[in-house]
């Protein structure tokens, strides 16, 4: 006898306004983040993540109708569930070891206290495994790309091992005794770890500035005094084609070095005796303009001696003959609360004019001009993106790695502890431990190298004035006039900054059982017993591989002997990579050929060794501007759904997660606001079976009313209700083996979406059969008319086919019909001293226009206290109806601020009801000037 699973929440109702509003919200954070130990691109926020595991694993109150026997019971229990995932979202409770708990417990009730290990095999930043360990539940993690596996090891591998560990720098346990308390708990989590990653990576800068120091030399003022460099600002030159000119030009994308208001500062170019010089200007009447600012254009630059303009094509020839230069055009020095800004000189040309040192490496920049863009100049190797002074620095910090693994070994061994030898409870010794401090310094050298590089420039419009770094974007980008950052002081570029973020970030690490990373291919990796939340690739998606090669030729240098086979190859695995590059695959046809078989067989993979009783969750990237109408062909939306259901997935859920809370509304179906998609999926029966267009029409119809009662009754907001619909709709469709049409075709994943739109659309308006006469004839009137005027015959023939009047309509203070025209009453019209038990001809109408002006003019309290006035007048529930289907109007009218007010008021509904309720409980009503308060 087969067991139906139970639902789990993810399956049902989300949370979906606070997951969202802490995953935007998380974006601001830098200080201690986990993202902070070392960039990776396109991480998903961690609250997101900790929502959706704990979700995938926690049953829907409504599958124990033995526990919840009514939809009252069933509602008040997914409240506190979605109450529990709201406390447990917030960035600051993520070390709440209570909290965290609690969540642990509910994960254990609703698994038999046996919870499945949770594996992403595309696990890239980590924030999955990572939230995966924070909720208590093991955590597998696996990467082809060998960048992410150290990623991932520093996050959930390496840190529970050192749990409660104090230092073993020579004093610093000691120091912080001095400074008292007891030895016992005084180094929780991993902040022993990273007090050494602290105070290691401390000595490193200093012995490097020892060694290399004199190459940054202080900046002389006009007082004659000294102040550090911050960077010194260089301009890429080639040779002018033009004869009568011949100077070396400088190309610069902006003169400008600093725009604060009233400390504005920028470079004013001139030649003299056929050599360009620099000069620095702080006027700003004689300021560059847009037009005049720089000289590289989009096809080209200007000469600045003769005006000459230059082709691209030139531009690039001269690189690729290794003629591109470069000179000197500013000095960025620190001053008292601002910066200082000084022209080159020859001491600060002749510092920086060093050698290339022997040891870099010598790999060669993978052929993707769509993403890697300094090969076109003849900057073909890894090395050639640093100047040679930046190359004698990440040599001589890669050199002073390994000295600093041997000393911690020494340091260690030197403690005493267990017969001489350092060991944590795994039996890890001090070899172990160096290696892992070592990795983290490794990781802090990669890191800093994002901004100690010839292609970082000079970030003129900040608060700070700084250098910028390399991957602001997913791409390697020509940067033409560009900032040498001083890696000896604490700014933008400063290792000092590097070593402090990588160990704060794991300072907050450790909690949890270990995890377990491993390098794999995600085609060919075993699955079983494991379930999987993941982040998959998509399509022609950025080629990680071949960015990541910047970062993976330090880490390889610094800790190969630490990683052999992870850091064997001299560069990232690249064929193998799921990404549909044509570049790999011999044009976009079989490039596409090669990501759809990769992702089908990896998704037929996991569904044959997945735990049955779970859903899987799949993340997919959403690209904004990708859809506007489900009606579009070929969508990246319509290909991954067809993706999964061809692997023999049904979907179950879908749900749309915004970490851009932007006020901009567009069509529902467009899904502006969502930055990426949720996809809950569980294994389709083996034994699923064909069925038609027209049956498939009627199981919608039949299923999709009560699916949709349940995302409202759920809180989800209005303009995420079409995006989560698709997932009732979608698991109708996707738990047969086709769906044929009438000529006997399969019926393709676009046209189910319309359908599924369709059936939304029927579903919203069959609510209005349960809305009062004048509330139907106010929406319908709205339909047609929005807030506009209409004729007095237009409103006499709706209002009588609604059985009700226009002179009724008009006692109800929502409608206007005045000489021959008739409108309805727009919010700032609604009159503000309305009350509705008072009101002696009430609608769901002006209860629901009420409650949204008072929510968005006065707040929540006003909106509770109004709504629970109402309760006793009009039915509630069937008033949220009218505010879903309002938004909805709004939305296809184009009235982007109203379907603001009415998204506002469906996603907050929940809370309303829940404050109404408690105030009718707990105080009487007072009239009072003819309006309702609770006495307090």
């Amino acid at each position: 006898m087969t067991t139906t699973p139970k639902r789990k929440l993810i399956e049902v109702a989300l949370p979906l306004e606070a997951i969202n509003r802490e995953s935007a919200r998380e974006k601001s954070i830098r200080h201690g983040h986990p993202s902070t130990l070392h960039l990776w691109w396109a991480r998903r926020p961690l609250a997101a993540c900790r929502a959706v595991l704990f979700a995938q694993l926690v049953d829907d109150p409504s599958s124990h109708p033995d526990r919840f026997p009514t939809e009252e019971a069933v509602s008040a229990e997914r409240q506190r569930l979605f109450r529990l995932i709201e406390r447990l979202v917030a960035w600051q409770n993520t070390s709440d070891e209570a909290l965290l708990r609690e969540a642990h417990e509910e994960i254990l009730n609703s698994t038999d206290g046996n919870p499945p290990p949770i594996l992403d095999p595309f696990a890239g930043g980590g924030s999955i495994p990572l939230e995966a360990q924070r909720l208590g539940l093991e955590a597998h993690a696996s990467d082809l790309n060998p960048v992410p596996v150290l990623i991932n090891k520093a996050l959930i591998e390496i840190p529970p091992k050192w749990v409660g560990q104090p230092p073993v720098f020579p004093g610093a346990a000691q120091e912080k005794l001095s400074q008292g308390g007891r030895a016992e708990g005084m180094w929780p989590r991993a902040t022993g770890l990273a007090e050494d990653v602290r105070r290691y990576g401390g000595w490193m800068r200093d012995a490097a500035e020892k060694q290399i120091g004199y190459l940054y030399p202080k900046a002389k003022l006009e007082d004659g005094s000294k102040a550090d460099v911050i960077a010194w600002i260089w301009a890429r030159t080639v040779q002018c084609p033009n004869p009568a000119c011949g100077i070396r030009m400088p190309l610069v994308k902006s003169w400008w070095l600093g725009k604060k208001k009233g400390k504005e500062a920028y470079v004013v170019p001139s030649v003299v005796d056929g050599k360009v010089i620099f000069d620095i200007r702080h006027d700003v009447k004689e300021a560059p303009k847009k037009e005049t600012d720089g000289t590289v254009r989009r096809t080209g630059a200007i000469c600045v001696g003769c005006g000459d303009a230059v082709p691209l094509s030139y531009v690039r020839e001269e690189g690729r003959a290794g003629r591109i230069g470069q000179q000197l055009m500013a000095i960025a020095a620190e001053g008292k609360r601002r910066r200082i800004y000084l022209p080159p000189n020859e001491e600060h040309e002749r510092a920086a004019n060093v050698p290339r040192p022997e040891e870099v490496p010598d790999t060669e920049i993978h052929y993707n001009p769509r993403y890697l863009t300094p090969p076109n100049y003849g900057m073909t190797h890894h090395a050639d993106l640093f100047t040679n002074r930046q190359l004698t620095v990440m040599a001589t910090l890669t050199s002073l790695i390994q000295e600093a693994q041997r000393s911690i070994a020494q340091d260690a061994n030197a403690l005493g502890l267990l017969g001489g030898d350092l060991m944590n409870a795994s039996g890890d010794g001090a070899q172990s431990y160096s290696g892992n401090v070592s990795t983290y310094l490794a990781l802090a050298v990669s890191k800093a190298a994002d901004r100690l590089t010839s292609i970082s420039g000079w970030d003129s419009s900040t608060k700070t004035e700084g250098t910028r770094n390399v991957f602001a974007r997913q791409a390697i980008s020509m940067v033409w006039d560009f900032s040498e950052a001083n890696p000896f002081i604490d700014a933008s570029g400063g290792l000092g900054k590097a070593f402090e973020a990588v160990a704060e970030a794991l300072s907050r690490l450790g909690a949890g059982i270990p995890g377990k990373v491993e390098q794999a291919d995600a085609t060919q990796r075993n699955y079983s017993g494991l379930l999987v939340s993941t982040d998959p690739p998509y399509y022609d998606n950025v080629p990680y591989a071949d960015l990541s090669d910047f970062f993976y030729v330090w880490l390889r240098k610094s800790l190969q002997s630490e990683f052999p086979s992870l850091l064997g190859t001299m560069l990232t695995p690249k064929a193998e990579e799921l990404v549909a590059d044509p570049l790999r695959h011999n044009g976009k046809k079989e490039a596409d050929a090669f990501f759809e078989n990769g992702f089908n067989e990896i998704f037929k993979n996991i569904r044959r060794e997945s735990p049955g009783d779970f859903p899987i969750a799949v993340f997919y990237a959403f690209k904004q501007a990708e859809i506007d109408s489900f009606g579009e062909a070929s969508t990246g939306w319509e290909t991954l759904l067809s993706g999964m259901i061809r692997s023999g997935w049904s979907i179950t859920g879908t749900w749309p997660m915004r970490t851009e809370l932007g006020n901009r509304m567009r069509n529902v179906d467009s899904n502006a606001l969502a930055s990426s998609i949720v996809l809950a999926c569980r294994p389709r029966r083996s034994e699923a079976g064909i069925t038609t267009r027209g049956a498939f029409l009627e199981a919608l119809k039949d299923e999709m009313p009560a699916k949709l009662n349940e995302l409202q009754q759920g809180a989800i907001a209005p303009v995420d209700l079409a995006q989560a619909a698709i997932g009732p709709g979608m698991a109708v469709f996707s738990r047969y083996a086709q769906v044929l049409e009438s000529d006997g075709k399969p019926m393709t994943v676009r046209t189910a979406l319309m359908l599924i739109n369709q059936i939304l659309d029927e579903v919203l308006s069959e609510q209005e059969g349960d809305f009062d006469s004048d509330t139907r004839f106010c929406v319908q009137w709205f339909k047609n008319f929005g807030w506009n005027e209409g004729s007095f015959g237009d409103a006499d023939n709706l209002a009588r086919g609604r059985n009700t009047s226009v002179e009724g309509v008009q006692r109800g203070g929502v409608f206007r019909a005045v000489a021959g025209a008739a409108k309805l009453l727009p919010f700032s019209e609604l009159p503000s001293d309305w009350h509705p038990e008072t009101d002696e001809r009430i609608s769901l109408w002006e209860v629901v226009l009420h409650l949204a002006k008072a929510l968005d003019e006065e707040g929540g309290d006003a909106a509770a206290r109004l709504m629970a006035a109402a309760r006793s007048r009009v039915d509630m529930d069937t008033a949220q109806e009218l505010a879903y289907l309002l938004f909805a109007v709004c939305e296809k009218r184009g009235l982007a601020q109203d379907a603001l007010l009415f998204n506002g008021l469906g996603q907050s509904w929940s809370d309303l009801t829940a404050a109404a309720r408690k105030q009718s409980a707990s105080a009487p009503k007072l009239i009072q000037d003819g309006f309702a308060f609770d006495e307090e």
